[in-house]
C-alpha cells in the first residue's frame, strides 16, 4: 500500500462507516489539505458528501438534523475545543468522529461529556495525519522547525505525530536510525521512540522477516540541493511558480481567465501532469507541441456536423473534448509562464554554472564567471544563490578572500541586503552541523566533497548535481550506510540483511529533486519501497526563508557557529 492508498481508504472508510444518507464533513484547516490531495469534490460527492464545513468558520447555524456528520480533526487542543462547543449545541443528527492520529483518553473524555444530547455515535483514529502528495512523498507543511538551529517544541511535536501517523497508516514497526551530526535528528529520533513504547499496542504489528528502517536526516546535511535551478516539470513549477496544497496561483498573469487564476497540479486527478511529472523542460515543451496539434485536429474534426451521427459522436465526445481543452490550456499557460521565467532571469546560463560549482568542475573559473553573470544584471536572487553555492564549497583562505570580494560585488550592484545577509546565513546553517561532525578542515572538506561529486558521463550539463539523499539511500539499500554517521537508536543487535522498507524523513524539509531521485531508485529497485518525507517540500525561496528563521540568533565565529 502506498501513501494515496492509506490516506484514501480512510476518508473512505469513514464515508462507509455511517452508512447511506446525506453527510457533511466538518474539518480543520490542515485536514481540509490532506482530504483533498487525494480527493477531488466530485469524488467525494459520488459518496453522499454534499457539503464541506471549517470547525474554525461554519458557515451557517442553521439546524440540519437530516444530515450525517462526518468529522475529521486533527487532535489538538483547539479542535477539541471547538469540536466540544459543537457537540453541546449540535446542528446535525448524528456525529461520526474521526481523529488523524492518537489522542488522549482525557480529550475523549472531555468530548463525551459535551455529548449531552447524545449525537456520538463513533470516535475513531485514523491515522491520516500528513499530506499525501504522491505515493512515495508525503509533507507535513511546516515552513520552519526552529530557531538558532535548535528545535521549536511545538515544531517536534508535530514531526513526531507526523511520523507516527506515517507508520501507522502503513502498518511499519521500524528500525531507527538519525543523523549523529545533527541533534536534532536524534532528538526527533528519540521522540519517535518514546512514542513507541508508549502506544506498544499500536505498533505490535506482524513485521516481515526483515523490520524496515525508519532514517532522519537534516537538510542542514545537503544545503546545496534546495539552491539548484530543477529542470524537472513538477520541480520547475515549484521553484518558479509554487505548488502549494497542489495549486497554483496563476492569478497575477495579465488577463488570464478567472476560471485559470488558480489551477490544481495533482497527479491524482489530471493524468497529463501524471505521465510528465518528471520530464525535463525540453521533452515537455515537445509533448506540449504535439498536444496542441492534436487537440487542433481534434476541434476541427468536431466542427462537422453534417449528420446526425456527426452529431450523436460530437454530444458523447464533448465532455472528454472540454476536458481535454482545459488540460491543455492549463498546461500551456503554465509552459510559457516557466519559458518567461527561464528568458527573464537568464536561467541556462546561471543553472549551468550552478552545476560547475555544485560539481566542482572548473573551479578555478568559478570565481571570474560568477562575476560576469553578476554584471549582466541578473536578478538580485540568482546573483545570490551563485555566491550561496560557492560559499558552500569554500574552505580555504584564498577562498575566502573571494568570497568577501564576491560579496562587495554583490553590494557594488546595489543587491538588496536581505540577499547578502542571506549569504552569511546559509553558512551559518551549514557550518553548525560540520563544527558537530569534528572541528577540523581537513574532516570538513572530507564531509562536503561527498554532496558535491563530479559525475562523469552525464550528458545533460544542466542535470549533473545529485542530492546527497540518493547516494544515503542508495548505500542503505546495499547494506552500507555507515553506522558511526547514521546510528540506529537501540542498542540491540542490528540486521546484516537488506533492507526491503525505508522511511526517510528529513527535518526542514525536501525537494521535488529528491523525491524524483527516490520515485527512480523505487524504479531500479523493485525488491524495495522507499518513502521520503519532510516538514514541507521547498523550493529555494521557502528553504531560504526557513535558513533565515533557522539561523535567527546564531552568529559566526572562527571555527563554525554559536548561539548568542
Amino acid at each position: 500500500m502506498d501513501l494515496i492508498q492509506a490516506v484514501k481508504l480512510y476518508i473512505i472508510k469513514m464515508t462507509e462507516d455511517c452508512g447511506p444518507g446525506m453527510k457533511v464533513l466538518l474539518m480543520d484547516k490542515t485536514t481540509t489539505s490532506i482530504v483533498s490531495a487525494v480527493f477531488s469534490q466530485s469524488e467525494i460527492l459520488q459518496r453522499e458528501v454534499y457539503l464541506f464545513e471549517q470547525l474554525t468558520s461554519t458557515s451557517s447555524s442553521d439546524s440540519m438534523y437530516h444530515m450525517k456528520c462526518i468529522t475529521f480533526l486533527r487532535p489538538t487542543r483547539e479542535n477539541i475545543s471547538l469540536l466540544c462547543k459543537e457537540l453541546r449545541n449540535p446542528r446535525y443528527g448524528y456525529y461520526y468522529i474521526y481523529f488523524s492520529n492518537i489522542i488522549s483518553k482525557t480529550d475523549i473524555k472531555t468530548i463525551a461529556e459535551s455529548d449531552i444530547q447524545e449525537v456520538v455515535r463513533e470516535v475513531q483514529e485514523y491515522y491520516a495525519d500528513y499530506l499525501a502528495i504522491a505515493p512515495h512523498l508525503f509533507s507535513l507543511n511546516i515552513p520552519s522547525c526552529g530557531q538558532c538551529l535548535s528545535w521549536d517544541p511545538l515544531q517536534l511535536t508535530r514531526c513526531t505525530q507526523g511520523i507516527i501517523s506515517v507508520l501507522l497508516s502503513l502498518k511499519k514497526n521500524p528500525l531507527i536510525r538519525f543523523q549523529a551530526s545533527s541533534k536534532m535528528s536524534k532528538q526527533l529520533a528519540e521522540k519517535v521512540k518514546v512514542i513507541f513504547s508508549k502506544e506498544e499496542n499500536l505498533f505490535n504489528l506482524k513485521q516481515g522477516d526483515i523490520q524496515p528502517q525508519l532514517l532522519i536526516l537534516d537538510r542542514r546535511e545537503d544545503p546545496v540541493t534546495p539552491l539548484l535551478m530543477p529542470w524537472s516539470y513538477q520541480a520547475m513549477v515549484h521553484e518558479l511558480l509554487t505548488i502549494n496544497n497542489n495549486q497554483v496561483d496563476l492569478s497575477h498573469i495579465e488577463d488570464i481567465k478567472p476560471d485559470l487564476h488558480k489551477v490544481l497540479l495533482c497527479a491524482e486527478q489530471d493524468d497529463l501532469y501524471k505521465q510528465n511529472i518528471y520530464k525535463n523542460f525540453g521533452e515537455i515543451g515537445e509533448i506540449m507541441k504535439s498536444l496542441i496539434d492534436d487537440f487542433k485536429s481534434k476541434a476541427k474534426n468536431h466542427q462537422k456536423l453534417d449528420t446526425i451521427s456527426d452529431m450523436k459522436a460530437f454530444v458523447e465526445n464533448y465532455p472528454q473534448f472540454k476536458k481535454m481543452s482545459g488540460t491543455v490550456a492549463k498546461h500551456v499557460i503554465i509552459m510559457e509562464q516557466l519559458s518567461n521565467y527561464v528568458t527573464k532571469k537568464n536561467l541556462l546560463e546561471v543553472s549551468e554554472l550552478q552545476q560547475q560549482i555544485a560539481c566542482d568542475i572548473q573551479s578555478s573559473q568559478h570565481t571570474q564567471k560568477i562575476r560576469e553573470l553578476i554584471e549582466k544584471n541578473i536578478p538580485d536572487e540568482e546573483a545570490s544563490k551563485l555566491v550561496m553555492l560557492y560559499a558552500l564549497k569554500s574552505f580555504s583562505k584564498d577562498s575566502n578572500r573571494e568570497l568577501t570580494s564576491l560579496i562587495q560585488i554583490l553590494k557594488s550592484k546595489k543587491v538588496a541586503d536581505h540577499w547578502i545577509e542571506l549569504v552569511h546565513d546559509v553558512m551559518k546553517f551549514q557550518s553548525k552541523i560540520i563544527l558537530d561532525n569534528e572541528n577540523t578542515l581537513k574532516n570538513a572538506k572530507q564531509i562536503t566533497k561527498r554532496f558535491y561529486k563530479d559525475l562523469k558521463g552525464v550528458d545533460n550539463i544542466f542535470t549533473q548535481h545529485v542530492p546527497l539523499m540518493k547516494e544515503l539511500v542508495e548505500d542503505l539499500i546495499k547494506s552500507r550506510l555507515k553506522e558511526e554517521q547514521y546510528p540506529f537508536l537501540s542498542d540491540i543487535n542490528q540486521p546484516t540483511k537488506k533492507v526491503q522498507d525505508i522511511i526517510v524523513f528529513v527535518i526542514g524539509g525536501v525537494t521535488y529533486e529528491e523525491s524524483m531521485a527516490i520515485y527512480n531508485l523505487n524504479t531500479a529497485n523493485p525488491q524495495v519501497r522507499i518513502i521520503l518525507g519532510g516538514s514541507t517540500v521547498h523550493n529555494s525561496s521557502s528553504f531560504l526563508n526557513e535558513v533565515k528563521l533557522a539561523t535567527f540568533g546564531v552568529i559566526k565565529s572562527r571555527g563554525g557557529s554559536r548561539k548568542l
